[in-house]
């Protein structure tokens, strides 16, 4: 059995920069921060890290999985040990995808050979503070940690967290009030100018802010003129009992979010990018529900794989655009 304080050496916390991440980092860091540990973040994304990911990865992988092992291999010998959370559920409708319950032990045998060294705690209910405070609570006191300074550490944590999520909804909140004030503007006038264009980019948080799986998708927008949204920076509790008009047995958290979001925002968007991960089998399942139920939006469904290049993907986007823009100047019949 291990030793009630047997992680209290562990001083520096490696955390990959990949998968649950982009969605809960505010509050690790925060958290090891406020405990007094040192934290160190992988690199962004690049191809040696996701190359060095496909390497170690069994084939059946999917991407995103290849990348966060990539990550974790680029903390080896950088830190004490490497958090890797698991996240298993007992709420069916609020779940994750079986790969964030089983990263844990799938880093441990990965990288046996390395000796590396792995802290983790088991979070059942992402949605409840008092369901995520008790597991952060007991791996403090397995790192030495008084219980006073964990309760203060996370709670620190939770707020910083909280408001990082605020933020990045309150920032998108006005960039869609931005383009609708741009759309009644050109309402008003000559006509000459292209009209304002809206898209939604639904994807996991691991796909659309890590430039290198999202940027080629992104970057194409931008560059032709589309303020683009995501589907991530929204209320997530409000995107989460918003989906709930959608379906009522949806199993995973995020996806939850994600159709939550579309259905918020689908009155001020003129069309729809999804982004999956080869071979993600929640998006592979949403995504067809999103395709056959979501009507009145155009939609784009773009599927990444470590083997494709960008061209192909850049020239659907563009296309995807001028369709669009095509649809804006009346070149098709509305039902």
């Amino acid at each position: 059995m291990p030793q009630a304080t047997d992680w209290a050496d562990v001083r520096v916390v490696g955390i990959p920069r990949a998968l649950l991440f982009y969605r809960f980092g505010v509050l690790w860091t925060t958290f090891f921060e406020g405990i007094g540990r040192t934290v160190v973040v992988s690199e962004p994304t690049d191809k040696a890290i996701a190359d060095a990911g496909e390497h170690r990865s069994v084939d059946e992988c999917c991407l995103a999985s290849k990348v966060f092992i990539g990550h974790v291999e680029s903390l080896v010998g950088r830190c004490d040990a490497v958090f890797v959370p698991c996240y298993p559920t007992d709420d069916h409708r609020a779940g994750f995808c079986t790969k964030f319950q089983s990263v844990t032990d799938m880093v441990k045998s990965t990288f046996r050979d390395q000796h590396l060294r792995v802290i983790s705690c088991e979070v059942r209910n992402a949605r409840k503070m008092k369901d995520v405070r008790r597991p952060f609570e007991e791996m403090a006191a397995r790192m030495g940690v008084s219980p006073r300074d964990a309760r203060a550490a996370f709670k620190s944590a939770w707020e910083a967290q909280e408001a990082h999520d605020k933020a990045q909804a309150d920032a998108q909140i006005r960039r869609m009030r931005a383009l609708d004030e741009r759309r009644r503007a050109a309402a008003g006038g000559d006509g000459a100018a292209d009209e304002p264009l809206g898209i939604l980019v639904v994807a996991h948080p691991y796909i659309t802010h890590d430039p290198y799986m999202s940027s080629a998708v992104t970057d194409a927008l931008a560059d032709m003129g589309a303020t683009v949204l995501y589907a991530d920076a929204v209320d997530h509790e409000r995107a989460y009992k918003k989906s709930f008009e959608f379906s009522d047995t949806m199993p995973w958290l995020i996806n939850r979010e994600l159709i939550g979001a579309i259905l918020m925002f689908e009155d001020h968007i003129d069309g729809i990018v999804l982004i999956s991960a080869f071979p993600c089998g929640p998006d592979s399942m949403t995504d067809d529900a999103i395709m056959r139920c979501i009507q009145g939006k155009p939609i784009l469904n773009l599927m990444i794989d470590a083997q494709s290049g960008t061209a192909g993907v850049e020239t659907r986007v563009e296309s995807f655009v001028d369709i669009l823009r095509f649809q804006q100047k009346g070149g098709y019949v509305h039902a």
